[in-house]
């Protein structure tokens, strides 16, 4: 069985997720000929190899070209549904944005319909999580494991002011799953990297016993004395599996 174990040591968001699988494999050219079958415009995409602390990852870039309209979970499931993306694919993603939907309905004490994504409904989010749950597909990974995600402190800005770090709608998506707090007043987990991986995880915790192929590195925007990256391990579980297993309560409720 392939599987895939996310070291989260510095954190994880859309963009470190993209790069990660890239560099695992997934050509840039593929994941952009893939990204063609949504109806969507304005934006470019930059891939470049890049060093951090000595490390060399990938980093993903998504420039808009053009003013995008708010989006929500109505259109960003309509330009789903319009694509000619495998539905493997689409009914990931939308399970993606409805946990984004609901975290940030909860947070803000208003319906899910009522939720315009602001950040995470701009387009280089839209490209991020489709990119993501495309590039999963493409690895054949049958399993994704992932450490317990460290967590920053301070303030962000954001379309809804000044919020506390971790993000609201950050902690929301992470109920029931294992993190702990490190002394970076940076944004190590964003809300866009909390659904993705919370969505698509089977099991947090230790990393499983593997015979590792692969490693993958995704360059992250954070300019820090520690590596801004996310390391993804690739490769087929052994028999014996996994000694600690945490489960991911989102799964079990489906």
């Amino acid at each position: 069985m392939v599987v895939a174990y996310f070291d989260c040591f510095s954190g994880i968001a859309g963009d470190m997720i993209l790069g990660a699988l890239i560099d695992l494999g997934v050509s840039e050219q593929f994941l952009k000929k893939e990204l063609k079958k949504l109806p969507l415009s304005g934006y470019n995409i930059a891939v470049k190899h890049v060093e951090s602390h000595h490390i060399h990852a990938v980093d993903v870039t998504v420039t808009i070209q053009k003013e995008q309209c708010e989006r929500n979970l109505l259109d960003i499931t309509a330009l789903l549904e319009e694509s000619k993306l495998s539905p493997t694919i689409i009914k990931r993603c939308k399970g993606i944005f409805q946990r984004l939907a609901h975290a940030e309905s909860k947070v803000h004490n208003i319906s899910v319909d009522e939720v315009h994504f602001h950040e995470v409904g701009a387009v280089d989010s839209i490209i991020d999580i489709v990119g993501s749950v495309i590039g999963v597909e493409k690895l054949d990974i049958e399993k994704i494991y992932c450490s317990p995600l460290p967590l920053g402190h301070g303030f962000v800005t954001c379309a809804h002011g000044i919020l506390p770090l971790p993000a609201p709608a950050t902690v929301e998506l992470l109920k029931g799953v294992p993190v702990y707090s490190v002394d970076r007043t940076q944004e190590l987990v964003t809300p866009t990297g909390a659904a993705i991986i919370t969505t698509l995880t089977t099991d947090y915790g230790e990393m499983p016993r593997m015979r590792i192929q692969k490693i993958g590195y995704g360059n992250g925007k954070i300019s820090s004395e520690y590596p801004s990256l996310l390391r993804v391990f690739l490769g087929e579980e052994t028999p014996q599996g996994r000694k600690k297993v945490l489960g991911n309560p989102h799964l079990t409720k489906k």
